[in-house]
C-alpha cells in the first residue's frame, strides 16, 4: 500500500514523542523557556497541547475518534504518558486498516481541503515542531539528551564523526515502566571531548 510509509512515521513519532517526555521530571511541568513570559508553553502545556490537538485533527478532520478524553484524570507526567501512549496506540491500529482510496480521500483542513496523505503529513510535521520545542526545553533545564531522530551533544556528537544513536529506551513497554517506577534510561557516553556542533569556535 503506498501510503504505508505514513503509518511507520506515525509509528515511530509517538515514541518519540513519548520518549522526550520521559526525559522530564515531576517538578519540571511548570518550566517555561523564560520563567515570566506566558507566552512560550510550559512542559504542561505543551502535553496538553499534544494530546489535545491531535485527538482533534484525528477525530474531526481524520474522523478516527478513539473513544477516550484526551487528557488524564490527573495531569501529572507519569499519567500523560500512560493516556497519550493508549490514545495514539489506538489511532495506530486503526491507521493500519485503511486503505488506499481513504488515504487519497479528501476532508476538509480549516479553510482548505486536503488528501488525508497531506493532512497526515502536516500532523507529523506539527508533532516534530513542538517536540523540538520541549527537547529546547531539556536543554533550558541544563539535561542531557537521548536521541530523537540522530546523535546529539550528549550520545558522541556529530553524525560524520560516527557518533551513536542512543534512544532513552529499548521500546514502548520499557519506557512505561521504567518512567513510572523511576527506573534509568539508557546510558549516555557524552562526546569524549570531540565536536559537537560544526562550528564549534563561534
Amino acid at each position: 500500500m503506498p501510503y504505508d510509509y505514513l503509518i511507520e512515521t506515525y509509528e515511530t513519532e509517538r515514541l518519540k514523542t513519548l520518549s522526550v517526555w520521559s526525559q522530564f521530571r515531576d517538578e519540571d511541568l511548570d518550566v517555561r523557556p523564560h520563567p515570566i513570559d506566558r507566552r512560550g508553553r510550559s512542559v504542561l502545556e505543551h502535553m496538553v497541547h499534544q494530546c489535545v490537538s491531535e485527538d482533534l485533527w484525528f477525530s474531526r478532520i481524520l474522523e478516527i475518534d478513539v473513544g477516550a478524553p484526551p487528557l488524564p484524570e490527573v495531569e501529572e507526567r507519569v499519567p500523560f504518558l500512560e493516556r497519550y501512549a493508549v490514545d495514539s496506540g489506538r489511532r495506530l491500529s486503526a491507521l493500519r486498516v485503511r486503505d488506499q482510496t481513504w488515504w487519497a480521500g479528501t476532508v476538509e483542513f480549516f479553510d482548505v481541503t486536503r488528501s488525508r496523505a497531506w493532512v497526515m503529513v502536516r500532523r507529523i510535521a506539527h508533532t516534530a515542531h513542538h517536540r523540538g520545542q520541549q527537547t529546547c526545553l531539556l536543554r533550558v533545564l541544563g539535561r542531557e539528551l537521548h536521541s530523537t531522530y540522530g546523535p546529539t551533544a550528549d550520545t558522541g556528537g556529530l553524525m560524520q564523526n560516527r557518533a551513536p544513536t542512543v534512544y532513552a529506551y529499548r521500546d514502548l513497554d520499557a519506557l512505561l515502566e521504567d518512567a513510572a517506577e523511576g527506573r534509568a534510561r539508557a546510558r549516555l557516553p557524552g562526546s569524549a571531548g570531540r565536536p559537537v556542533s560544526e562550528r564549534p569556535d563561534r
